[in-house]
Parts: structure tokens; C-alpha cells; sequence
């Protein structure tokens, strides 16, 4: 007995369609859900609050780069007016703290040990009549050079207060001006405190540890346990999938940007020049290409001690290091000036110092901004692109 044989092909199978609404619906359950986990785990927590609280109080009130009131050793190897007067010069400098003797071996071995960081010598034959014949005094400077800026200051500053008394000797002496009178002045920043951008470039490293390393690590923990998998077997796209545990992030950061923010302006008194829509444009900017690079980090590691490795490496570390936060980029090399151009924070902390110190200069943020947004378009692409639909 013949048999009948079906040779039409199977139908194709057809994903589910879904209208705008359910759509949300589905959306805000994701969202709803990670902001459930997020606020359960006391880890984000301290990451999030109370790891940059620290920070910030480390670079605000530890960290400085100032070089006032500098331990130094005077030592006045005459006893002429004009030697005293300049060691008065030297005790009056707000950038020195002054120890007097007469021989400069009574600060040799503070030196050695690293109690002072200098010694002036102001030697025997220095007085009045030199000075009158037109002779240059003759101050000797010995600085520590295991602390090369350390040194520098000391030198620069003490060539200060010698030229600053000879202007004033000469002035009197000669019962006129002086010809020539430089008068410096320092914008933005006039007294040359480190804190003032100290504070606003350890928001981008804190933000950059927010974005990078805490979704580096969430994520990774749903891959180990599991839980991605189970996700990703729901009818919900990866577009979808990344978007809904990214935004809880996404306004954890920016929570904590303006938490520091309102430390740095009232209690660190750190000066807003600029504006709020400056600042929330150059964070939000920032934030995408930081969670970007931990969204593609756990994807590729899906383990979180690989993870956490990874984004410290690669986020914290060159924000730090390459940001221009505490080393000049400019005095880099010509490679490591090039590396600069990949890390994100390079645009972010000195767009951040603008706002803080300057104000708003769109020229500056709008360029930063759009190469912000460009990285963090390309970091998410290739996240997307690592994170498939399928069960691992």
C-alpha cells in the first residue's frame, strides 16, 4: 500500500510580535527588576556611595599638591642688617617654615633624614655695601632632589623672596620705584589650590569606578549564576536586555555625581562657575562610553573577579594615570600622548575643571561630548554584538 509523502516545506517559525505598549510593559519589568537587585546588594552600595566618599575626602583633604609652608633650614652666616632683614624675608614667606642657626652642618643631618627640605645659606661676607657696589648677593640654596617638584618649588620660591627683597632694598635705598614692576595675576584659580581641581577631576575617576567597574561586576555575577541565561531564553531582544540593566546604573552614577558635586561646592569649597545643564551633559556623555566598556568587559569575561580586573585596568588605571587628572599630558610621551586619545576621562576631566573653575565654554564640551558619545556607541556596539541571544 502506497503511503502519500508531504514534500511541502515546514512553515517558517514566527517570533512573537509584541504592540508599543507591552513592549514598555516588558521594559519597565527588566528596569524594575535590576533596580530590585541593585538596591538588595549591599556590595553596590558601597560602591556606589560610600567608596567615593572616601575618595573624595582623600583628594580633598589628603591629597595636595600645595607646596606651603615647607620645612627649611636659614642658616645667617652674618650678622649684617641687611642679612637679617633678608631672614626676616624668609620667616615673613608664607611658603616657608623657617628654622634659623649659623652653620649650615646644624641642618646637614635634617636633610639626610628628610625633616627639611632645604637649606639657604646666607653667607658671611653678605651686607650692604656689596649691594650698594652693584654686586648680585650671592645666596646659596641646597635642596632635596629625591622629591624633584618638591625641590623645584623650593628653589623657585626662595629665588622669590630674594629678588622680592632686593626690589624692596633697591627701592628704598634709591627713594623711587622701581622702572619695571611685574605684576602677576592667576585666573580661575588665583591662589593655586590643588584642591580646587583635585576635587572636580576624582568625580570622573569616581564616576569611572561607578560605570566601569560596578557593571563590569553585576553583570558578570548574572553570568555565573545563571540568571543571563534564564533571561535571555525570554522573548526579549538584546537591545532591550542591555538597555534595562544599564539605566538603573546609568542614574546610580548620576546620583553620585551630584552628591559629590554638592560636597565639593559646600564643604570642599570648591567654586561652580558653570552651569547645571553643562555639567549633567558632560556627565551623561561620560557615563555611556563607562558603562559601555563594563558592559563589554562582562561579556567577555562573565566571571567577576576577571571582570573586576579588567575594569580596573582598563578604566581605572588610565583614568587615573592618562586623564591628565594629576600628570600633565602634554609632558608625556609622544606614544603614551596618543594612548591618551582612547580613554574617555582625558575629555572628561578637563571639561569637568572648566565647569568648576572657568564656566561654560560650549566650543570645548561640545567636542568633548561628541567623542564621548562616539566611544560609547562603539563600546555598546560591540557589547551587543557579544552578547547573544542564546544560552551559553
Amino acid at each position: 500500500m502506497e503511503h502519500a509523502v508531504d514534500t511541502e516545506p515546514a512553515p517558517a517559525r514566527r517570533l512573537p510580535t509584541f504592540t508599543p505598549g507591552e513592549r514598555f510593559r516588558r521594559f519597565y519589568a527588566l528596569v524594575r527588576k535590576e533596580t530590585q537587585q541593585l538596591v538588595r546588594d549591599p556590595s553596590t552600595i558601597l560602591i556606589a556611595f560610600v567608596l567615593p566618599l572616601i575618595l573624595l575626602f582623600l583628594f580633598g583633604y589628603g591629597v595636595s599638591l600645595d607646596a606651603s609652608r615647607t620645612r627649611i633650614g636659614l642658616v645667617l652666616e652674618s650678622s649684617t642688617p641687611a642679612a637679617r632683614d633678608l631672614g626676616a624675608s624668609f620667616r615673613a614667606s608664607p611658603y616657608f617654615d623657617v628654622r634659623v642657626g649659623r652653620d649650615r652642618r646644624e641642618f646637614s643631618a635634617d636633610l639626610v633624614a628628610g625633616t627639611i627640605r632645604g637649606i639657604v645659606v646666607v653667607p658671611a661676607d653678605f651686607g650692604s655695601e656689596r649691594l650698594r657696589r652693584g654686586s648680585a648677593p650671592q645666596i646659596q640654596v641646597l635642596v632635596d632632589g629625591s622629591e624633584a617638584n618638591t625641590a623645584s618649588f623650593v628653589q623657585s620660591y626662595a629665588r622669590g623672596v630674594v629678588a622680592n627683597w632686593q626690589l624692596a632694598t633697591s627701592a628704598q635705598a634709591t627713594r623711587r620705584a622701581a622702572p619695571v614692576s611685574i605684576e602677576q595675576r592667576f585666573w580661575f584659580n588665583p591662589e593655586l589650590t590643588s584642591r580646587f581641581f583635585l576635587v572636580p577631576g576624582s568625580i570622573a575617576i569616581i564616576m569611572t569606578l561607578i560605570g566601569t567597574l560596578l557593571t563590569a561586576l553585576v553583570v558578570a555575577r548574572e553570568w555565573e549564576r545563571g540568571t543571563m541565561e534564564a533571561m535571555m531564553a525570554t522573548p526579549v531582544t538584546a537591545v532591550e536586555l542591555l538597555a534595562g540593566k544599564l539605566l538603573p546604573y546609568f542614574v546610580l552614577g548620576l546620583g553620585s555625581m551630584v552628591m559629590c558635586t554638592t560636597i565639593a561646592v559646600f564643604l570642599f569649597g570648591v567654586p561652580f562657575r558653570g552651569s547645571l545643564l553643562a555639567l549633567f551633559s558632560l556627565s551623561i556623555a561620560f557615563l555611556c562610553p563607562a558603562l559601555g566598556q563594563g558592559l563589554l568587559i562582562s561579556a567577555a569575561a562573565k566571571n567577576q573577579f576577571v571582570a573586576s580586573q579588567l575594569a580596573l585596568l582598563t578604566g581605572f588605571l588610565p583614568g587615573f594615570l592618562l586623564s591628565g587628572f594629576l600628570f600633565e599630558i602634554d609632558s608625556m610621551p609622544l606614544p603614551i600622548r596618543l594612548l591618551t586619545r582612547i580613554v574617555p576621562s582625558r575629555y572628561f576631566v578637563p571639561s569637568l575643571q572648566t565647569v568648576f573653575l572657568v564656566g561654560d565654554v560650549w566650543p570645548q564640551f561640545v567636542r568633548d561630548i561628541a567623542v564621548m558619545s562616539a566611544m560609547g556607541a562603539f563600546l555598546f556596539f560591540l557589547a551587543a554584538k557579544n552578547t547573544q541571544k542564546r544560552l551559553a
